[in-house]
């Protein structure tokens, strides 16, 4: 008996969750009853929901009290996910009273998700009142921002405040009207200073940065935090890595470990830096960053590098296009491969990377197998229109729209203007200028104009798809008819 009572608790214990589940029958009834929420609006059968569930219930526990985080079955409550334009999953979004607030645009690990809305709830800006407090919150793994002013109703400070708000989601803001701190870091009367993180100190920049505009206006002082934040290199974590991506980047990928191995980490983010600087002494124009090769296994193997080969880093650049290039050279202690590597870039003579699947062998379905080796061929042709379907293996509405595309590319066979391609997304890389953050994503490129393809917005089903391209083609379209069976072929002999 007292193993079953145990079993039980055990059980009980297990299934625990401190993620809160709402359907279409309760959650306009109960949402607002947190003054601030994150809910993810999923799909059971989804790869990226599935990969987040673990972090999102683990996020939950830690901030339990804070700020509530509640799911949507999409496929049980489509009701309330049509009510709120869930396209994809997941889709993440931030409730405040009740009412939707925006999309959730933060990281997707435990660690990330609390830091992103514990900034989200509490003040924009902290309040410091003692040198204690001071030392405390700059001691951080994040950058700091600290506003020192005299009087909390000056203009300096409102503009201050103005600036904090807008970029709270990112960065961390503090003030004080305390004299006696003022007077210990020397301001006279009123000045802004970022702090750069402890553990990233370093021989080859200040530790803190002065804000020396002689206005304080909120844009002047968003441009200084962002044209100073990072740094020459800082320290890519899941909770930084969209201010930094999108912009032309050099990654360095290590076992950076700053909670157990801050000696070993900076060791090699030193010889970067080095080698940085007298690029960017140069007017060299890109940036830097390390970041540990194990948290971002899947930037390592978008670069085709292997992340097992031993404790030397591996260095990869990725431009504001998405183009790619890869260090092959072994990193050295000296930074002269990294220098060959660097100068090379800036030259012009690297060779860009592209993870590709193989080119098809055999390719004459009527739905054409597009890879990144073989895209410029076949989706580019200027020749050609082409509806491309961008699509994940595991993608449930991929699944079911496969036979469909397979029925639209025999009805189009005859057509030699019209191509029907698919590219699985996740084994390749996805040009520029397309966009995929949802699977399926399909894509219209006219011929004659293939850096301005259109999104395909329209119904799913082969009627659909043939109206659309009968008002978009360049040509005529040629549609395949099917034939209809005579009746006295049926006649038994």
């Amino acid at each position: 008996m007292f193993k079953v009572i145990f079993l039980a608790a055990l059980t009980g214990f297990t299934w625990a969750s401190d993620v809160i589940d709402y359907t279409d029958d309760d959650f306009e009834s109960r949402i607002g009853d947190h003054g601030m929420a994150l809910v993810e609006f999923f799909a059971p059968w989804c790869g990226h929901c599935k990969r987040l569930a673990p972090e999102y219930e683990a996020a939950a526990t830690r901030l339990k009290g804070i700020v509530s985080l509640a799911k949507v079955d999409c496929t049980s409550s489509s009701n309330i996910c049509s009510k709120y334009g869930v396209s994809g999953y997941p889709t993440l979004k931030i409730f405040r009273d009740g009412e939707e607030t925006g999309p959730y645009e933060g990281p997707r690990t435990a660690d990330g998700i609390v830091s992103f809305l514990k900034k989200q709830a509490g003040p924009a800006s902290v309040e410091l009142k003692t040198d204690a407090d001071l030392t405390k919150y700059t001691s951080e793994q994040d950058a700091s921002v600290v506003g020192f002013f005299a009087d909390d109703k000056s203009t300096a400070q409102v503009e201050f405040m103005k600036a904090a708000s807008a970029l709270r989601d990112n960065y961390r803001f503090a003030h004080t009207n305390s004299e006696a701190l003022l007077q210990s870091h020397g301001i006279d009367g009123e000045g802004i200073v970022l702090f750069r993180p402890p553990r990233l100190n370093n021989k080859f920049e200040e530790s803190s940065v002065k804000y020396s505009e002689d206005k304080y206006t909120n844009s002047k002082i968003k441009k200084f935090i962002q044209d100073n934040i990072f740094g020459i290199c800082p320290h890519m974590t899941d909770d930084n890595k969209d201010q930094l991506r999108g912009k032309e980047l050099l990654v360095a990928y290590y076992d950076v470990d700053y909670e157990k191995n801050p000696k070993g980490s900076n060791y090699w983010r030193n010889r970067v830096m080095k080698v940085a600087k007298g690029f960017l002494d140069q007017g060299k124009k890109l940036n830097f960053a390390v970041a540990s090769k194990s948290a971002f296994s899947n930037d390592v193997s978008e670069f085709g590098m292997d992340g097992s080969s031993g404790e030397l880093p591996l260095v990869a650049i990725r431009t504001g296009k998405g183009d790619k290039y890869v260090m092959t050279e072994e990193f050295s202690r000296d930074g002269k491969a990294l220098e060959r590597f660097l100068q090379d870039y800036f030259d012009g003579k690297l060779k860009r990377y592209l993870k590709s699947e193989p080119i098809p062998a055999n390719n004459d379905g009527p739905v054409k197998v597009v890879v990144a080796e073989n895209f410029d061929s076949i989706v580019n042709d200027d020749g050609k229109d082409v509806l491309v379907e961008f699509y994940a293996p595991w993608c449930g509405h991929c699944k079911s729209l496969e036979p469909k595309l397979q029925e639209l590319g025999e009805k189009l066979s005859g057509d030699p203007n019209v191509v029907i391609a698919k590219m699985d997304a996740t084994a390749n890389d996805v040009p520029t200028p397309y966009e995929v953050s949802g699977f399926p994503t399909l894509y219209f490129v006219p011929a004659g104009r293939k850096m301005s393809p259109k999104k395909y917005e329209g119904g799913r089903e082969v009627s659909d798809f043939v109206s659309y391209l009968k008002r978009e083609a360049s040509n005529p379209l040629v549609v395949v008819e099917e034939t209809k069976k005579d009746e006295d072929d049926k006649t038994e002999l």
